[in-house]
Parts: C-alpha cells; structure tokens; sequence
C-alpha cells in the first residue's frame, strides 16, 4: 500500500425508515417542508447517502454509507433484499407460483419481466410497530402477508409485482439486505455499523 495514499475511513448505518421519509438527503426542489427527509432522523456525516431505495410509503431497513463502492457492490444486483408485503386478499398458491417465476411489470414506460425470485406466505401475521398512517381494518376484507426475496430493484417493484398476480400492496416493510436485518429495531432507529 502507498504511504502517501491516505486512508479513508467510512461509516455505514442501517436505519428504520419510516413511512412517510424520502430515501434522500436533498429537497430536489419540493417545497420546503413538504417532504419528510432521512437526515431529520440523525445527525449523519457529510457524503451520507442511501444504499438504494424505499420509496415514501415503504418502510423498514434502509443501509446508508460514506462509501460510493460499498452503494454500487450491494446495487449491482448480487445483493439479497427481502421484503414482507401485506397484500390485499388471501394471497393464492398461483399467486405466489407467478412471483417465484417472474411477471411483466411496466418499467420506464415498457414491458419488464422479472427475473426469478423467492417468495412464500408468512403463515403467521408477523409483528411490527404500528405504522403511523393505519391500514384499513378488517372490515373491508382479509389481508395476508408475504415475503418476497428480490436481487434486482426495479421502481417500486414488489408493489408492482403483487399487483401484476392481483393482491395489491397495502403495507410493505424490508426486513433484510444481505446479512443485515431489521429485527429488532424501532421506527426511526438508526445505528451505526462496523462494517457492511
């Protein structure tokens, strides 16, 4: 190693998002308050950006780094994200077939087939904090839950998908990237990592 390269020390976080946040630092020229951003959660370190998206109406584990190639390793597609979604229905045996071999999503104004992929029911309702906007109740029909594993990240993708096979998305919630998982963890919490 050059001792005249000087080494550069990086921090990684991994947060809750909350529904409602923008996986973004900057206003992108909204106006000013109408948007919820991540730095209003914790006082991160100049060049903190996001490790991909969840975009304002998901939630859950969100990977934040200082370092540019740590974001390209996990967004190249070799990266594991897992997802539970709470679907609008009881979600069918084909249903979840149609997800684990790939369905046509619109994407960037075209037809986009999705690679395959794991997907399961959750059998038990799994436990979250209450989100702050409530999903509707019972009362309007069942809801099931599913997990869905993805190594691409479309655009709001597995709203897409669950769509596409007719059980949309009412609530979704990543629960894992790569090793790291959000169990545990409150909305809003962010922690700092040692490594990613």
């Amino acid at each position: 190693m050059d001792p005249n390269v000087k080494q550069q020390n990086h921090t990684h976080f991994a947060i809750y998002k909350p529904y409602g946040y923008l996986s973004q630092f900057i206003n992108n020229g909204q106006k000013q308050n109408s948007k919820k951003l991540l730095g209003e959660l914790y006082d991160f370190p100049k060049g903190t950006m996001a490790i991909g998206r969840l975009d304002e109406k998901s939630e859950g584990l969100l990977l934040l780094t200082t370092d540019g190639k740590t974001s390209n390793d996990i967004c190249s597609g070799s990266t594991e994200k897992e997802y539970y979604a709470q679907v609008n229905g009881e979600i069918t045996t084909e249903a979840i077939e149609l997800l684990r071999s790939g369905v046509q999503i619109g994407f960037d104004g075209k037809k986009y087939t999705t690679t395959p992929c794991k997907a399961n029911k959750i059998e038990s309702v799994p436990v979250f904090p209450e989100r702050s906007k409530k999903i509707r109740d019972s009362r309007h029909g069942p809801t099931s839950w599913v997990s869905i594993t993805l190594q691409e990240g479309k655009f709001r993708q597995v709203r897409k998908m669950t769509s596409a096979v007719g059980f949309p998305t009412l609530r979704l919630i990543r629960v894992r990237v790569g090793s790291i998982y959000l169990k545990g963890m409150e909305i809003g919490e962010v922690r700092e990592l040692d490594s990613i």
